[in-house]
């Protein structure tokens, strides 16, 4: 007699289903390591945003998906963040000014046509020493009084010739007549010669135009023939190394409490504050730094708006990260991207304050136990 074989059971479909869905959530919790939190004590590894490919992606929930071998080529570097104490720090709008003790403008006194030196006009940019004739200015003036000085000087001549025959009159009468009419005959042809050498340098009169300092030169609005008018700019002359950098606060108080000042962008830039103005233009209170380097040339020009990083005397507390960790989302709001997991990083929306070109202080949207990044951060912001 056979014996029928054992039946084989059949997991009903809803079963074999929970236990896919159970492995899955178990590999996705082992991806993401546990231990993130947010600010506000949130699991920022929760099992339901885990990635679901081993590529770069980003994820329904904003986060982002970095495979290892894409962080390493990424470079990407995170730091645990710690809060501390920095000094409060504002931003302000300011510009490149020309500093009076090491700048200065050529003007023309008197209008008339630009003609060029030994060397011929310079450049912007060139090197230029104090001192140095840059061009000059022949005046060119009415033909009315032309005519006018022409007709004065041949008079003059005239006058000359009649005074310098009789001074040889009374010369050759020496002794038969008084020394003081020889003497007078001599000094009115004297005047008269004077007078004439006088008006005859006003029909060709040039004036020379020279550099009122060693340095740049920054601004060079002629060209040879050009007729320019009296106290038109002509030249600008600046040097490179001392500048002017004017802000401006509506906070008439905020003189008192700056302890240091940087340019944003500029870190080789060290400002010195001047003093401030008593006086409000435009609503706002000028304030003065001057401008110190190292000896290189810094990439300013005259004129140019800039941003100050002004450091208070106050103190706030919060986590000092490098400048480059805090980037914009698609909302053009701040943000730091926090590691959560082997391969997951998420987006962290903050506020922050400028402490120097390098360095920003986070005052609100971390916590001490998020791991943050400090490289790469930019390159995150950019996956799709």
């Amino acid at each position: 007699m056979k014996c029928a074989p054992p039946r084989r059971k059949v997991r009903p479909a809803w079963r074999a289903a929970a236990t896919l869905a159970a492995t899955t959530l178990l590999l996705s919790a082992a991806q993401a390591a546990p231990g993130a939190h947010g600010p506000g004590g949130e699991h920022l590894d929760a099992p339901g945003a885990a990635p679901t490919a081993n590529s770069l992606a980003r994820l329904p929930d904003g986060s982002v998906n970095v495979p290892k071998n894409a962080q390493r080529r990424m470079a990407i570097r995170t730091v645990l963040a710690a809060e501390s104490e920095a000094a409060a720090t504002i931003e302000l709008p300011g510009r490149v000014l020309i500093d009076p003790n090491a700048g200065g403008r050529v003007q023309a006194v008197y209008g008339g046509r630009i003609e060029a030196g030994a060397k011929g006009l310079p450049a912007v940019g060139q090197a230029v020493k104090r001192g140095q004739v840059l061009a000059s200015v022949r005046h060119q003036p009415d033909p009315y009084a032309v005519a006018n000085q022409q007709a004065q000087l041949a008079e003059l001549r005239s006058q000359r010739t009649l005074a310098e025959q009789r001074v040889q009159r009374l010369e050759s009468l020496e002794g038969t007549v008084p020394r003081k009419e020889i003497e007078a005959a001599r000094a009115d042809a004297s005047s008269l010669q004077q007078r004439e050498v006088s008006i005859g340098r006003s029909l060709d009169a040039r004036e020379v135009l020279v550099a009122p300092i060693s340095g740049v030169i920054a601004r060079a609005d002629v060209l040879a023939g050009q007729v320019v008018e009296a106290r038109d700019v002509l030249f600008e002359v600046v040097d490179p190394q001392r500048m002017l950098i004017e802000a401006t606060t509506a906070d008439p108080g905020l003189p008192t409490r700056i302890a240091s000042a940087r340019l944003q962008g500029t870190p080789q830039a060290r400002l010195e504050l001047l003093g401030a103005a008593r006086v409000l233009r435009d609503g706002v209170l000028p304030l003065n730094f001057r401008l110190r380097n190292d000896g290189t040339p810094l990439p300013l020009a005259i004129g140019q708006p800039v941003t100050l990083i002004v450091a208070l005397n106050e103190r706030t507390k919060g986590i000092v990260l490098p400048a480059q960790a805090v980037v914009r989302n698609p909302a053009n709001e701040p943000v730091v991207w926090i590691k959560s997991g082997a391969e997951r990083f998420i987006p962290q929306p903050v506020q922050f304050r400028a402490l120097d070109a390098h360095t920003v202080v986070v005052t609100q949207g971390l916590g001490a136990d998020n791991r943050v990044v400090v490289q790469g951060a930019p390159l995150i912001a950019q996956i799709r």
